[in-house]
C-alpha cells in the first residue's frame, strides 16, 4: 500500500491537513512536499469551503526537512536543487505561501517541535495556536541554510527586523511562551484544539465574503512584495547550498546527532 505524507479530509465547511510522517516527527520529504502542493490546488476548489485546519500526527507538528531522506536519492535531491533556479515560487515555497492564496482562514496547530521547514509552513496560516510545551526554531542556521520555504518572507510581517536577523543568524529553539511574546505565534494554550474550534466559532459566524476580504486586503497592506521576497529567498541560498561551510555544518551536526543515538542506545541498554 502507497504511504500517504498527508492525511486529508473535511467535514462539511472545514478541512484537514494532517502531516503523516510520526516515526520521522513529520520531517518534510519530497513525496509530503508534492501531495501538500496537490492539496493546496484541490482545496482551491472547494466551493464550500470555510476554515482549513493544519496539525501534525504523532509527538511533533514537523521538525523540519528530513535531510537523510533527501540526501539518500541523489536524483531527488537534483531536482530539489533546480528549483532554486526557477525564476518563480517554486515548490518549497508554496510549502507555506500557497496557504495565503486560499479565501478561507487557515489554522496551524503547533505541537511538540515546530523546527526550519515546520516553523515555515506555520507562518503561512493564518493563525498560530501553539501547544505551551511546544518548542519553535527556524533552524537553518544549524545546517548553514537560511530559510527559503517562505518563511523569510513571511518573518517580516510578525516580528521586527532585529529580532528576524537573530532568529535566522543563531536557529535558537524556543519554548512556547516566548515564542508567543515575540509574536511568531498568535495564541500559546495547553488545549490548541479547544482554542481552534472557539475561533473557528467566531469566524464561520461571519460572512465568508467579508473574511475572504479580509484576509486578502491585510495580506495586501502588510506585505511589501512578496514574489521580490521570495526571489531573494532562492538567491542566497544558492549561494549556501553545497559550498564548503554548508558541507562542514551538516557534517558537525550529523556527528553530534549520531553521537546522541549511540548515547541513548546504551542508556537503554
Amino acid at each position: 500500500m502507497k504511504r500517504l505524507a498527508l492525511q486529508f479530509s473535511h467535514e462539511d465547511t472545514v478541512a484537514h491537513v494532517v502531516l503523516n510522517r510520526p516515526d520521522k516527527h513529520n520531517g518534510v520529504d519530497w513525496l509530503m512536499l508534492k501531495e501538500m502542493r496537490q492539496v493546496q490546488k484541490k482545496l482551491q476548489g472547494m466551493k464550500r469551503l470555510r476554515a482549513v485546519i493544519i496539525r501534525g500526527e504523532g509527538s511533533s507538528f514537523c521538525a523540519g526537512l528530513d535531510f537523510k531522506s533527501v540526501l539518500s536519492d541523489p536524483k531527488t535531491a537534483a531536482v530539489m536543487y533546480a528549483h532554486l533556479w526557477m525564476p518563480f515560487r517554486n515548490i518549497f515555497q508554496t510549502w507555506s505561501t500557497g496557504w495565503r492564496q486560499l479565501a478561507v482562514p487557515v489554522i496551524a496547530q503547533i505541537h511538540g517541535n515546530c523546527f526550519g521547514a515546520g516553523i515555515q509552513l506555520a507562518l503561512g496560516a493564518d493563525i498560530r495556536v501553539c501547544h505551551s510545551d511546544a518548542k519553535l526554531s527556524i533552524l537553518e542556521a544549524k545546517w548553514g541554510l537560511v530559510p527559503d520555504m517562505g518563511g523569510a518572507a513571511l518573518l517580516h510581517e510578525l516580528v521586527p527586523v532585529d529580532v528576524a536577523k537573530e532568529l535566522t543568524m543563531t536557529g535558537r529553539i524556543l519554548p512556547a511562551a516566548d515564542a508567543g511574546q515575540l509574536g511568531l505565534v498568535s495564541h500559546v494554550c495547553d488545549n490548541p484544539e479547544r482554542k481552534t474550534d472557539a475561533l473557528l466559532q467566531e469566524i464561520l459566524q461571519r460572512s465568508p465574503d467579508s473574511v475572504a476580504a479580509s484576509k486578502f486586503m491585510i495580506q495586501r497592506i502588510w506585505g511589501l512584495d512578496e514574489s521580490v521576497n521570495l526571489t531573494q529567498e532562492r538567491r542566497w541560498q544558492r549561494r549556501l547550498l553545497g559550498f564548503k561551510n554548508q558541507r562542514v555544518s551538516v557534517m558537525r551536526n550529523s556527528k553530534a546527532e549520531n553521537k546522541d543515538i549511540a548515547f541513548a542506545r546504551r542508556q537503554i541498554h
